[in-house]
């Protein structure tokens, strides 16, 4: 495992991906799910035998090679090939799910799992520790406030787990950006799903409920964009753009392009977009944000 900056970029991952490939990971030191990631990486590298080469970029000091490749999420990785991005994944995937991954790009051999068992990762944290990554993301937005992405991580990481309060607290410095960064729109939405759902659970019961009165008039948009944020605030995030889709497909500007901007902010908040690269995208791992992306398009094209 090598660290890679601007000045040796071109040697470490360009030139070396034309003789084998090269997995970039991108991390930063806040970043719990990095903590996690990193380890698991070396210890795969060391298990394919020399068959893919692992780079780290800490996405905070490299920032120009962080824009060139378009993170906005991290970790991020990004398999070079010939001396381009082939394909990618985001988040701490497990180690199954990685080895997959890199099965489908690197030269076929064997795995050496006896040859690592000298690895260690019993520091790093569990993938599926709230604490761990909360604690790392609450670190890293006292150090620098002007994070946008730790900010966006640990509000969404807050509300992920119903601390709806402490999200607000924590949202509140950022809140005049709303109208300039997506993803702080975004999670504003999410909030005031929750609010709505919270301030007018009546609506959703009863005889009179969202499902009765779509059942009455299909075109009571009214009705299907309330069903979808208690949806949302439940995070049942596929069900609430599945309601949304259907205000689309009846009215695509209905109340100011309210059901496609939420429909966007769900889709921000369940996944990030794309790597954006010279030569195109590598597209998100998620089938179901896929899946979506492409249901949408469909829709507003139509």
């Amino acid at each position: 495992m090598m660290n890679v900056t601007v000045d040796n970029f071109d040697a470490e991952v360009v030139e070396a991906s034309m003789q084998v490939p090269v997995l970039v990971d991108f991390w930063a030191p806040w970043c719990g799910p990095c903590k996690v990631i990193g380890p698991l990486l070396e210890k795969i590298e060391l298990a394919y035998g020399g068959r893919f080469k692992l780079v780290k970029i800490d996405s905070d000091q490299e920032q120009e090679l962080s824009q060139a490749f378009g993170i906005r999420s991290i970790p991020t990785c990004v398999l070079m090939v010939g001396g381009k991005p082939v394909d990618g994944f985001t988040g701490a995937l497990p180690e199954g799910q990685i080895k997959a991954f890199l099965d489908k790009h690197v030269p076929e051999g064997d795995v050496l799992e006896a040859e690592v068992t000298h690895v260690e990762t019993t520091d790093a944290p569990d993938a599926n520790d709230p604490v761990a990554i909360h604690e790392a993301l609450h670190q890293a937005v006292l150090k620098n406030p002007d994070d946008e992405n730790a900010r966006f991580e640990y509000v969404k990481l807050l509300l992920q787990r119903g601390q709806t309060d402490d999200a607000k607290v924590a949202f509140a410095p950022v809140i005049a950006k709303t109208g300039l960064v997506r993803r702080f729109d975004s999670l504003q939405r999410w909030m005031n799903a929750i609010d709505f759902t919270q301030d007018r659970a009546d609506l959703a019961a009863g005889d009179g409920g969202f499902d009765a009165k779509i059942a009455a008039n299909k075109r009571d948009f009214d009705a299907r964009f309330g069903k979808a944020q208690t949806l949302m605030a439940a995070q049942q995030w596929t069900a609430a753009m599945d309601e949304l889709l259907d205000i689309l497909m009846r009215d695509k500007t209905w109340a100011d392009d309210l059901a496609r901007k939420t429909f966007i902010a769900i889709l921000d908040l369940i996944e990030p977009p794309p790597i954006k690269v010279a030569d195109g995208q590598i597209p998100p791992t998620d089938p179901v944000v896929a899946t979506y992306r492409r249901r949408l398009s469909s829709v507003i094209l139509s």
